[in-house]
């Protein structure tokens, strides 16, 4: 990135005062990338967990097969999902609190005794299927979340800090050659005059 200036006073303080302002930024915004990236690998491990626990789940029904082709699955349907917005290192992320579910009105009399079982297995199932979608939409907002804050340290840290002491530097070289020049120029002027004057008073002398 070119960093943009002039070979003046008003420049350098403009670009000093922007390099101050990213040299005390960058050290906040390293710690919230860390603070992510910990997050993002707490989130990984809890989807990890989550997904096979729901595996384990319908793995352990899955003898009762045959029982649930005679289960109606319209019986239980979710009526509500309760969430909660909760900032994690900066990042509004939604949290999942609880799940309603609605369980349809059957007949004790005409259906198995299992039947409640039965909804409170499916309910269950249903809540750890609805975890797991929620843990993997905060993974990935946690994820862009960290890109973002990464590419942000990079630009400040390779990019912009370094531009902006080059930037410094060379207006500072140029200000001291002109201070040199000037210095130098008074130099020769002052000799001239001083031999000028000499000049005067040798020829008056004669």
């Amino acid at each position: 990135m070119a960093i943009k200036f002039q070979y003046n006073k008003t420049s350098l303080q403009m670009l000093e005062k922007q390099l101050k302002v990213r040299t005390r930024t960058l050290p906040i915004i390293k710690s919230k990338e860390s603070a992510l990236r910990m997050e993002v690998k707490k989130c990984k491990d809890d989807l990890v967990r989550l997904e096979r626990e729901l595996e384990e789940g319908i793995n352990h029904h899955e003898s009762m097969f045959a029982l649930w082709n005679e289960f109606n699955p319209e019986l239980v349907r979710i009526k509500d999902v309760h969430l909660t917005v909760r900032k994690i290192a900066g990042t509004r992320i939604p949290i999942l609190d609880k799940v309603d579910f609605e369980v349809a009105k059957f007949s004790l009399f005409s259906q198995p005794g299992w039947y409640y079982d039965g909804i409170n297995i499916l309910q269950g199932l249903a809540h750890a299927a609805i975890l797991v979608e929620f843990t993997t939409a905060k993974l990935q907002l946690l994820e862009k979340a960290r890109k973002k804050t990464t590419q942000k340290v990079n630009l400040f840290e390779k990019v912009q800090i370094p531009g902006y002491e080059d930037a410094i530097r060379k207006i500072k070289r140029f200000m001291e050659d002109e201070e040199n020049l000037s210095k130098s120029s008074q130099k020769i002027l002052k000799s001239l005059l001083e031999k000028r004057e000499t000049d005067k008073q040798e020829e008056a002398e004669l």
